[in-house]
């Protein structure tokens, strides 16, 4: 798990997050059925206040459970004549920052750790050190530790390793959302050293899990501020991807290679997974004829 909030952690910051999901079709589509992350989850650095999630037109089905990761799946089924579907998530959160770990061991030993680890702790760590659908190590692994050995030379402590990385990736990739879609390889963004939030999640866990470490991908939210001056503009966040590593004696440090942030306490969390595909915000299928389908999702972030 994540580090936990220790006493004398600092009251944290309170979150009211709206994400809003407009389906239009062209024509009536008479069923439909989609899988929503969209309700946050508690963690040890992240209080739930309350999260709920509304549909127009109502859903006729309506199920909520946890995933194998922990997350809160919604099931949705609508079953009924319809041209428009919208999915509203409201959630109001407080979070804290994450204590950094005590221990720095070289990394190298906490890879050796991860191999040989047995117990409970397999079931945590085991889903995070294979390739998945996104994260194609086997595929990219010798682009992935070229990458990767920048930051984790021989013998260095994991925590300054992990930073390297994190700042490597921040300051030599360009964020560029015309670049990249869900679909685009990985191998595109090692080449052209450019893409989006989930881009460089799925290439930092990439890197991490090509040296034998234990990297999730995460999934939720950032505040974002507008530049000196300005109005705030409703509507302008978007969700958020980053990851996590795993380190013994401590637990899952979250960081952003995105912001070049280690250990963020103005991130919200949805949920976790292998890759995108495991916390895809919202999927379905839609039962009607074939016509044009259009797709707006707002996200807003707002300071309490």
């Amino acid at each position: 798990m994540t580090a936990p909030i220790t006493a004398g952690t600092p009251s944290g910051t309170q979150y009211r997050v709206t994400h809003r999901t407009d389906y239009t079709y062209g024509a009536t589509m008479v069923d439909g059925y989609s899988v929503a992350y969209l309700l946050v989850r508690p963690t040890p650095s992240q209080r739930v206040l309350s999260s709920m999630l509304t549909t127009t037109p109502a859903s006729d089905e309506s199920d909520e459970w946890p995933d194998v990761f922990g997350n809160r799946m919604v099931q949705l089924g609508i079953h009924q004549p319809h041209t428009e579907f919208t999915v509203e998530a409201v959630s109001e959160v407080v979070v804290y920052s994450q204590e950094r770990p005590r221990s720095n061991q070289p990394w190298e030993r906490v890879a050796g750790q991860v191999a040989a680890m047995r117990g409970p702790l397999v079931l945590e760590t085991s889903a995070f050190t294979a390739p998945s659908r996104y994260v194609t190590v086997n595929e990219h692994r010798a682009a992935l530790l070229r990458l990767a050995n920048q930051a984790f030379s021989p013998g260095r402590p994991i925590l300054d390793a992990v930073e390297s990385l994190c700042t490597l990736i921040f300051e030599t990739f360009s964020f560029d959302p015309m670049f990249t879609d869900v679909s685009t390889p990985l191998g595109d963004v090692l080449h052209a050293r450019r893409g989006v939030c989930q881009d460089f999640a799925h290439l930092a866990v990439g890197c991490l899990r090509a040296l034998g470490l234990a990297a999730r991908y995460v999934s939720g939210y950032i505040e974002t501020e507008p530049p000196p001056g300005e109005v705030r503009s409703i509507g302008a966040d978007a969700s958020h991807a980053w990851c996590s590593v795993w380190i013994p004696d401590h637990g899952w440090l979250d960081f952003d290679p995105t912001n070049g942030v280690v250990a963020p306490g103005r991130h919200i969390t949805v949920g976790w997974g292998r890759d995108y595909a495991d916390v895809a915000p919202l999927r379905g299928v839609v039962i009607g004829p074939s016509s044009l389908q259009t797709l707006w999702v707002s996200v807003d972030v707002r300071r309490m």
